[in-house]
C-alpha cells in the first residue's frame, strides 16, 4: 500500500447539498470524474457540471422509491477493491467495475424528521440503507478510498488534495474513516433509540448514546484531566444550544454550572422575574423580585461570599439595570433568554464575562434522559421532571401552613432538586435565606445553611438571622426529628418533605410540639 492515493472518480450523493455545487466544480477542475444519483445530480447538472448517472454504472434504473439504487457490486466494488491485490483487480476487471476514489455521502435526515415529531411510517422511510452501507465500505478501504460524510470536511479535502497534487495521504485517509464510523454509529443510535421509544422500551437491551463535537476543552474538572463537550443534537434550550456573546471559551466547570443555573432558573417559568446564582453546580442563591435586579439582589443577599466568581442565571430578557449590578462582582458566567443593547454594552466594559443567550426557557416537565458513568458501564435515568402544586401537598401536623408558608415551600421545592443531597433549603419572601448542601447527615446540611444564614444576617448589620421566619425544605425525609428540630431553632415555622421514613410519626409529634406546619410531597429529589 502506498502512502498517497490519486482522486481520480468520485461518488456523490448527498441529502444536505451544503456546499455541495462549489466541491463538484472544485473536483472537476482537478480532472475528477463525478457519479452522482438523484436530486444530488441533479443540481451538479444545473451548475453545468458534467456527471455519469449511478443508473448507468450498475445497468439498472433507481427502483423501489429510490431505496434501491446504491446496492450493486459496481458501486460497492468500486469502493472495497484492494488496489494492489491481484485477484481485486482482475475481479474489476473480469466484471467491468472501475474504481471509486472519493465517497461524498451525507444520510436521509432522519434526526430531522424525528425532531419533527413525523408519524411512524414517516420515520421508517427517512432510515438509510445504501447511504450507509457505502460509508462503511469506503471507511473500511480506507487504505485506497477518502469517504467525507460531513459537508466541513470538503474545505480539508480540497485542500489535502492541493496540498498532494491530486493525492492524499494515508492518515487523512484514516481520519475521514474515523468520522464516517462515528457517523452511522450515531446514525443507528438515533434510529434504534426512536425505536425504542416508539416500542415504549425504556431499558432496551442495547443502547448506545452519541454526540457531535462542540468544543475540544482546555481540561477537565482540572488541569490534569482532558476534556471535549458534545451535543446531542437537542433543541431544549440550555448551555449547549446557547449563543456566547462574549468571553473566553467556557470551561469544563464553567459549562456544567452553567447547564446547573439554568435549569434551576427555568423551573420560575416565565410567571415573574427570577434569578439562579451557582457556585460548584449548587445553588447559593435563588430569589424572585419585582424585576431582574430586584430578583438578582435578593438571590445575592442569601450568600455573597459565595456568589463571588459564580454562575447567574435569570429567565427573563437581561436588562442594563440588572448588567450594572451584577457587573459590581467578578461573575464567570451570565446565561438569559436574551440581552438587551444596554446589557450587552455594559458587559462589553467586563471582556472576561461570559454573556449567553438561549432564546427560551428549558421546559422543566420535559423528558429527557441522564447518563453517569461507572466502572465497566453507565446508569441511564429519566431526567428529574417531578413537580408538584399545592394541590399535592398532604398536611400532616395540626398546624396548617399559610398562604405564605405555602407559596414559600413550593419555592424551597423548586430550589431543593437542584442541591446536591443531602439538601436543605431555607426560604423567605420568595428568596433563599440558607442553603445546605451535599452533606453526609441532613443534620449538618440544617446547622451549615443555618450557620451562613446568620453569618449573612451579620454582614448585613441585621439583628436577627435570614432564617428567622422561613420555611424549610428537605429533598428527602427526616429519618429522625433531630434534622427538623436544628430547622426550627433556626427559626423555620414550616417545613416541607416527601415523607416515607419509619419515624414519620415521632417527626411529625416533633413538628407539632414545636408548633410547625409540615407537608409532606410523596415525592423525593436525591441529586447525586
Amino acid at each position: 500500500m502506498n502512502d498517497l492515493a490519486p482522486v481520480r472518480r468520485a461518488l456523490l450523493s448527498v441529502s444536505d447539498k451544503t456546499g455541495l455545487v462549489d466541491l463538484g466544480k472544485a473536483l472537476a477542475d482537478k480532472g475528477v470524474e463525478l457519479l452522482s444519483t438523484g436530486g444530488t445530480a441533479k443540481t451538479l447538472r444545473e451548475a453545468g457540471l458534467s456527471v455519469k448517472d449511478v443508473a448507468e454504472v450498475t445497468g439498472f434504473p433507481e427502483m423501489m422509491d429510490g431505496r434501491v439504487k446504491t446496492l450493486h457490486p459496481a458501486v460497492h466494488g468500486g469502493l472495497l477493491a484492494l488496489r494492489d491485490n491481484d485477484a481485486h483487480v482482475k475481479a474489476m476487471e473480469d466484471h467491468d467495475i472501475a474504481p471509486i476514489d472519493l465517497l461524498v455521502v451525507n444520510l436521509y435526515p432522519f434526526e430531522a424528521t424525528v425532531a419533527a415529531s413525523a408519524d411512524y411510517e414517516t420515520c421508517v422511510e427517512n432510515i438509510d440503507i445504501g447511504g450507509p452501507a457505502m460509508i462503511r465500505a469506503a471507511a473500511k478501504n480506507h487504505a485506497f478510498v477518502n469517504v467525507v460524510v460531513d459537508p466541513e470536511d470538503y474545505a480539508a479535502l480540497l485542500a489535502e488534495m492541493d496540498a498532494m497534487d491530486g493525492q492524499t495521504t494515508y492518515a487523512f485517509r484514516q481520519r475521514l474513516a474515523q468520522t464516517a464510523y462515528a457517523r452511522t454509529g450515531a446514525y443507528d443510535a438515533a434510529v434504534s433509540s426512536w425505536m425504542a421509544e416508539a416500542l415504549d422500551q425504556p431499558a432496551p437491551r442495547r443502547k448506545v448514546v452519541a454526540g457531535t463535537l462542540a468544543q475540544t476543552l482546555r481540561y477537565g474538572e482540572n488541569p490534569h484531566q482532558s476534556a471535549a463537550f458534545y451535543k446531542d443534537g437537542s433543541s431544549r434550550p440550555g448551555v449547549a444550544t446557547a449563543v456566547q456573546h462574549q468571553g473566553k471559551e467556557l470551561s469544563y466547570n464553567n459549562i456544567n454550572d452553567t447547564d446547573a443555573a439554568f435549569e434551576l432558573v427555568s423551573e420560575f417559568g416565565t410567571g415573574g422575574p427570577a434569578c439562579a446564582i451557582i457556585k460548584h453546580a449548587n445553588p447559593c442563591g435563588v430569589a424572585t423580585g419585582a424585576t431582574l435586579k430586584d430578583a438578582y439582589v435578593r438571590a445575592f443577599d442569601c450568600d455573597r461570599t459565595s456568589a463571588f466568581g459564580g454562575i447567574i442565571a435569570l429567565n427573563g430578557v437581561l436588562d442594563g439595570a440588572t448588567a450594572e449590578e451584577i457587573a459590581g462582582i467578578f461573575t464567570e458566567v451570565v446565561i438569559a433568554p436574551d440581552a438587551d443593547d444596554d446589557a450587552r454594552a455594559v458587559f462589553a466594559k467586563k471582556p472576561n464575562l461570559r454573556l449567553l443567550t438561549t432564546g427560551g426557557l428549558a421546559d422543566p416537565k420535559a423528558p429527557g434522559r441522564m447518563v453517569k458513568q461507572v466502572a465497566g458501564g453507565f446508569l441511564l435515568q429519566d431526567r428529574d421532571s417531578g413537580l408538584i402544586t399545592a394541590d399535592n401537598l398532604q398536611v400532616m401536623t395540626k398546624r396548617q401552613p399559610s398562604e405564605q408558608e405555602i407559596a414559600d415551600m413550593l419555592f424551597a421545592w423548586k430550589v431543593g432538586k437542584h442541591v446536591k443531597s443531602n439538601a436543605i433549603v431555607y426560604v423567605k419572601d420568595g428568596a433563599t435565606v440558607g442553603i445546605g448542601a451535599g452533606q453526609m447527615s441532613r443534620v449538618d446540611s440544617a446547622r451549615i445553611a443555618a450557620r451562613k444564614s446568620q453569618d449573612m444576617a451579620e454582614a448585613l448589620g441585621l439583628d436577627a438571622p435570614l432564617t428567622q421566619g422561613s420555611v424549610v425544605a428537605s429533598d428527602a425525609f427526616f429519618p429522625f426529628p433531630d434534622g427538623l428540630l436544628t430547622a426550627a431553632e433556626a427559626g423555620a415555622t414550616a417545613v416541607i418533605q416527601p415523607g416515607g421514613s419509619m419515624r414519620d410519626q415521632d417527626v411529625i409529634a416533633a413538628a407539632d410540639e414545636a408548633g410547625l406546619a409540615m407537608v409532606f410531597t410523596g415525592i423525593r429529589h436525591f441529586r447525586h
